[in-house]
């Protein structure tokens, strides 16, 4: 049973960091991403990562956002710099064996989910 456990979330202006953090109980052998939720949005994956470390992004983040994992701590990070307002959502890591296959990030290929974490840009 793969388990997903954020970090990180908290309040910003906009122009500043955070930093997202996920323990993820699961093989190396996983794609991780991250999926978003705003009010009255719909869901939108934001970034993800295979197993070999390649990483692919959602165009509104591209150049902002760094997704990064480290496979010793069992960690996936979301670097995300010069935030926006308009990046306000309850941010949750995610992980499924193929997600990663379509070159999308669908939030529906995900079969597994962490509790979530706020983001707030003002």
């Amino acid at each position: 049973h793969v388990q997903l456990v954020e970090s990180g979330g908290g309040s910003v202006q906009a122009g500043g960091s955070l930093t997202l953090s996920c323990v993820v109980s699961a093989s190396n052998d996983y794609c991780l991403g991250w999926v978003r939720l705003a009010p009255g949005k719909e869901i939108e994956g934001v970034a993800a990562i295979d197993s070999d470390g390649h990483t692919n992004y959602r165009d509104s983040v591209k150049g902002r956002f760094t997704i990064s994992k480290d496979n010793a701590k069992n960690t996936l990070y979301l670097q995300m710099d010069s935030l926006k307002p308009e990046d306000s959502a309850m941010y949750y890591c995610a992980a499924d064996r193929s997600a990663c296959y379509s070159g999308y990030i669908a939030p529906g290929d995900f079969a597994y989910w962490g509790q979530g974490t706020q983001v707030t840009v003002s």
